[in-house]
C-alpha cells in the first residue's frame, strides 16, 4: 500500500474571493457552466466534525484529538445557510443534500431542515431535501427530521460483518446500531433510503454479496462506491480500487441483474435491477447502484455544487480551492449581489477531474492539495 500522505497545511485557509461582476447577473432559473452543465444539486456541509474515523475519509493519523476543527463562529448559521440556499434555488437548484462531516452532530439540525423545507424552487415546488449520514445517531433523530420536512436519507455502511465494520469506522461502533437507525428511518417514512458502501479491495470487498443479499427485497437501494482519491490524507492508491465492473461481475454470480435507465439527469449511479422469474426487473426485489468516479467518469453530466461549513463554494468534489461566499454574505451583500457572484462562479466552471485523472502523472496526483471529503461532504 502507498505511504500515507499527511497534509502540510490547512487547506481550509485557501480560498478565492467571491467575484463581484460589474454588471448584475439576474437569476433566471437556468444557470449553465462553461461546459453547458446546469446547476441543479446543492450539497451543504453543516459541520466538519465526525464521530467515525474511516480510513478513506478521516484517518486517525490526521484527524486526532488535537485536530483544529473550525470554531463555531466560523460556521454559517442556519439563517445564513437558508438565505444562500434560497439564492441557489433561484438559479435552478432543485435538490438540497445536507452533509458533513456527520451532519447529525450539528446541534438542532432539525431547525435547519425546517427552514430549508419552507423554501421553493423556481417552479414553486418544495426542493428535494435529503441528508447523508453514517447512521450512528439516526435512530435518535429520524422522527424529528421527518417531522421537520426531511424527505429521505442516504446512509454510509461499508460492511455487515461487525469486525470489518468496526475496523473501517475505527472507533468500534457496532453495525447493529447503524442497521437499527436504517430501520427507524424507514419506519418514520424517510424513504426511499439509499445505502452507500465504499469498496476497498482487500479490506471489505468480501462484504459485497452479503450486503446485496441483506438489502435485496427490503425497499432500500444499495450502492457500491469506488474508493476515490478525495482529499490528501487517505493514502489513496489505485491498487485498492475495485472497479465497478468487477463488483457487478461478482454480483452476477449470485443474482440475475438487468440494466435500468437513469432516474434523473446527472445521476451518479448506474442502476441495475434484480430480475424475477421471467427475466424482467422485479420492483419488489429492488435494485443496486454502481458509482464509478474512478473508472467511468460522469463529469459531463455533473450538476452539483458544494457549500462548505463556513461558506466556501466548491465546484467539484476534487477541488483544491473554493470561493468565499461568507465574507460577501456577512459584508452586507444583498440577494442580487449574492446571485451575481454565484452565477459568475458557476459560469466559469470547467472542472472534470475524474475524466482527466488517468492522464495525470502519479506525482501530480500525489502532490495535489485537494479539499478533504469530511470538509465538503461526499
Amino acid at each position: 500500500m502507498a505511504e500515507r500522505v499527511i497534509p502540510l497545511y490547512d487547506q481550509r485557509l485557501s480560498a478565492l474571493p467571491a467575484p463581484r461582476p460589474a454588471r448584475p447577473i439576474v437569476a433566471t432559473g437556468a444557470l449553465f457552466d462553461a461546459r453547458q452543465r446546469p446547476l441543479r444539486d446543492l450539497r451543504i456541509s453543516v459541520t466538519d466534525r465526525c464521530n467515525f474515523r474511516c480510513s478513506y475519509c478521516m484517518p486517525k493519523e490526521v484527524f486526532g484529538n488535537d485536530y483544529p476543527y473550525l470554531p463555531h463562529g466560523d460556521l454559517l448559521t442556519f439563517e445564513e445557510i437558508t438565505r444562500l440556499a434560497k439564492v441557489f434555488l433561484a438559479h435552478g437548484v432543485r435538490k438540497i443534500r445536507l452533509t458533513g462531516g456527520e451532519p447529525l452532530l450539528r446541534k438542532n439540525i432539525e431547525r435547519l431542515v425546517e427552514q430549508l423545507a419552507a423554501l421553493r424552487t423556481v417552479d414553486g415546488q418544495a426542493p428535494e431535501l435529503t441528508l447523508t449520514t453514517n447512521g450512528s445517531l439516526l435512530a435518535r433523530k429520524a422522527r424529528a427530521l421527518r417531522d421537520a420536512g426531511l424527505q429521505r436519507v442516504t446512509v454510509s455502511l461499508d460492511a455487515l460483518d461487525d469486525d470489518v465494520f468496526q475496523r473501517m469506522n475505527d472507533v468500534g461502533f457496532p453495525v447493529r446500531a447503524v442497521l437499527h437507525g436504517i430501520e427507524t428511518a424507514l419506519a418514520v417514512g424517510l424513504a426511499p433510503i439509499k445505502v452507500n458502501m465504499v469498496v476497498k479491495r482487500g479490506t471489505n470487498d468480501d462484504q459485497i454479496v452479503p450486503m446485496a443479499r441483506h438489502f435485496r427485497g427490503s425497499g432500500i437501494v444499495l450502492r457500491f462506491v469506488e474508493y476515490m482519491d478525495v482529499g490528501s490524507s487517505n493514502g489513496w492508491c489505485m491498487d485498492e480500487v475495485l472497479p465497478s465492473a468487477e463488483v457487478l461481475a461478482r454480483l452476477q454470480q449470485h443474482f440475475a441483474l438487468v440494466p435500468l435507465q437513469p432516474s434523473a439527469p446527472g445521476e451518479t449511479a448506474e442502476r441495475w435491477g434484480y430480475a424475477g422469474a421471467h427475466g424482467q426487473h422485479d420492483p419488489a426485489l429492488g435494485e443496486i447502484g454502481l458509482i464509478s468516479s474512478v473508472t467511468q467518469a460522469f463529469c459531463r453530466d455533473c450538476n452539483r455544487a458544494r457549500l462548505s461549513t463556513e461558506g466556501r463554494l466548491y465546484l467539484c468534489l476534487f477541488a483544491e480551492r473554493g470561493y468565499d461566499l461568507r465574507t460577501l454574505l456577512r459584508g452586507g451583500a444583498d440577494d442580487a449581489e449574492l446571485a451575481s457572484a454565484i452565477a459568475a462562479i458557476w459560469q466559469g466552471r470547467h472542472d472534470r477531474y475524474s475524466e482527466i485523472r488517468a492522464t495525470l502523472p502519479p506525482e501530480t496526483r500525489r502532490s495535489a492539495r485537494r479539499i478533504e471529503m469530511s470538509y465538503i461532504g461526499g
